[in-house]
């Protein structure tokens, strides 16, 4: 009987273990930005984390209290990407989880947001599967995504084909959606609180 009982134990055990060894890794959460506005008023340790580059950030603008994380970087190299130009942005930072870890815990909730989603939803899956535990993709972004915008594939085609034939007032351009389209609030202003930590050097002293 005692055997009995000591195998039963083992075996659940044993299932236990295999069944959290098994368990996948915890996905991001997708909100709002004006649910992500709402957590910041309401529920303690909330922070907002503004993934963009250090332009965005200064000259497009930002939440207020939202502290500056560039995912990607960007850089003075002039390229052709499909049917447009631009300088490439797409040089991943290499130390976002580690600057990050210095500043925040594993257990806060961190509001991950980006231009229009693209990029806090790559962030965002970076941190979960580093073990913070709470992260929300703020999936409307700052600016929101090109207009128009569907997400169903079919018709933001067709929508946008629509939109582009008929010339369509704000073709391609954003701001009809996001954190600024909510109306929540935004600032040029660079606190210093809010900067990407390695960014902020210590001022020399006199003399040196």
């Amino acid at each position: 009987m005692m055997k009995k009982t000591l195998f039963s134990f083992c075996v659940l055990i044993g299932v236990f273990i295999i069944s959290w060894v098994n368990v996948p890794a915890q996905e991001p959460k997708i909100i709002l930005s004006i649910e992500a506005y709402d957590m910041l008023n309401t529920v303690p340790d909330t922070y907002l984390i503004d993934i963009r580059t250090r332009a965005e950030f200064q000259f497009v603008g930002h939440p207020i209290s939202a502290y500056m994380f560039p995912y990607m970087f960007m850089t003075e190299e002039f390229v052709k990407k499909d049917d447009s130009y631009g300088f490439r942005f797409d040089i991943k930072n290499k130390r976002f989880i580690e600057e990050i870890g210095k500043v925040f815990k594993k257990t806060d909730n961190l509001l991950i947001i980006s231009r229009d989603g693209t990029r806090s939803g790559l962030a965002a899956k970076d941190l979960t599967g580093s073990g913070f535990k709470n992260v929300y993709d703020v999936i409307d972004g700052f600016e929101g995504s090109e207009f128009p915008s569907h997400i169903d594939s079919n018709r933001h085609k067709f929508y946008r084909q629509l939109a582009k034939r008929n010339k369509i007032y704000g073709f391609n351009h954003r701001r009809h959606y996001g954190w600024q389209w909510w109306g929540l609030p935004w600032t040029y202003e660079m606190d210093p609180k809010f900067i990407y930590p390695p960014d902020l050097r210590p001022s020399q002293k006199k003399g040196e």
